[in-house]
């Protein structure tokens, strides 16, 4: 009977560390494959023990994008360079953690953290007080920016914004809220990316809804990426870090008196208008508030036009009002 009970028992063991010697090989294929389909196409810059990588095009008045949860600066790369036309410098960067960016030891994602980062990159590049551009969690990082560190920027440029604490919002993202960082870890190397491989064509419909997902997203767009564990624990980790934070931060936006502006789709799923972007119409002065008619929560890809348009309308604002601060000083 003990025998056969011992044989059970290894045979069990045996089969676990068979299907999880299985998954850490399935992890490193894809997150293989995923690096030779998108690789590094920028440059590099070593901030706080963060190697950043970032791509730029153009000369003139500079604008820095942010990207979202889970993304990379392809979603702007893609969508909006070469569009713009003469007499701006546009700077995309893959935030810690997230595309060619490692995320240095210890770093715990914060949106404090990440906006330090931001100013940071700003001052390393010898930018002069460039607008931001932030899509989803990056319009969160470029809010707390403008709070915090009011004076490296002149104006913000939303797309699609978290702007406000919101339990839904973490609902929508149970499989990435994993408070234990060891089991973050665990999960970020064995089961994560074959479950997100998996499930990567609902996840996509479902975050460009009601838009389609473009047909060269994964690759043009950068999708790929995602599918690397050190991506999913810089995301897990974002998910986690946001809420220490936004409720703090969402008290202050009185405080912001620069140019500022907001794009919402009415029809986002991911973000919902109705709690991250009509609150905002009374808590920053001389808002720029711009909702579109059946718009998801992807308008750099669904409709980058408009959307270089808006990005152009806010610049103006906040580079004519930098120049006149400026001829206030002399």
């Amino acid at each position: 009977m003990l025998l056969s009970v011992l044989s059970w028992l290894f045979g069990g063991l045996l089969l676990a560390v068979i299907v999880v010697a299985g998954l850490v090989l399935a992890t490193w294929w894809i997150a293989a494959k995923a690096g030779r389909l998108v690789p590094a196409s920028g440059k590099f810059i070593e901030i706080d023990g963060n190697r950043i990588h970032y791509v730029e095009e153009g000369e003139g008045r500079p604008i820095v994008f942010l990207h979202g949860l889970g993304a990379q600066l392809h979603h702007f790369r893609y969508t909006l360079f070469g569009r713009f036309g003469a007499g701006y410098r546009l700077i995309a960067l893959d935030r810690p953690g997230s595309g060619h960016s490692p995320r240095a030891s210890g770093a715990t994602g914060r949106l404090p953290e990440q906006a330090q980062l931001v100013r940071r990159f700003i001052e390393e590049l010898g930018l002069e007080q460039p607008l931001i551009v932030g899509h989803s969690l990056g319009g969160a990082i470029a809010l707390t920016l403008a709070v915090e560190h009011p004076e490296t920027i002149s104006g913000i440029a939303l797309l699609a914004p978290l702007t406000h604490l919101e339990p839904r919002v973490r609902q929508k993202f149970d499989l990435l809220y994993v408070p234990s960082c060891l089991v973050r870890w665990i999960m970020a190397y064995t089961v994560a990316i074959p479950a997100s491989l998996k499930y990567a064509e609902p996840t996509m419909k479902f975050i460009f809804a009601p838009q389609a997902v473009t047909d060269d997203y994964m690759i043009g767009g950068g999708g790929w990426l995602g599918l690397r564990p050190a991506h999913y624990h810089a995301t897990s980790t974002d998910v986690v870090a946001v809420e220490q934070d936004l409720g703090r931060i969402e008290q202050r936006y009185g405080e912001i008196a620069m140019p500022a502006g907001i794009l919402f789709g009415t029809v986002d799923r991911v973000i919902g208008i109705a709690a991250h972007g009509e609150p905002m119409r009374d808590r920053i002065k001389g808002l720029d508030f711009e909702a579109v008619d059946g718009l998801g929560h992807m308008p750099q890809f669904a409709d980058p036009e408009r959307v270089i348009t808006f990005v152009k309308r806010i610049a103006e604002r906040a580079f004519a009002a930098r120049s006149l601060s400026g001829a206030d000083r002399a």
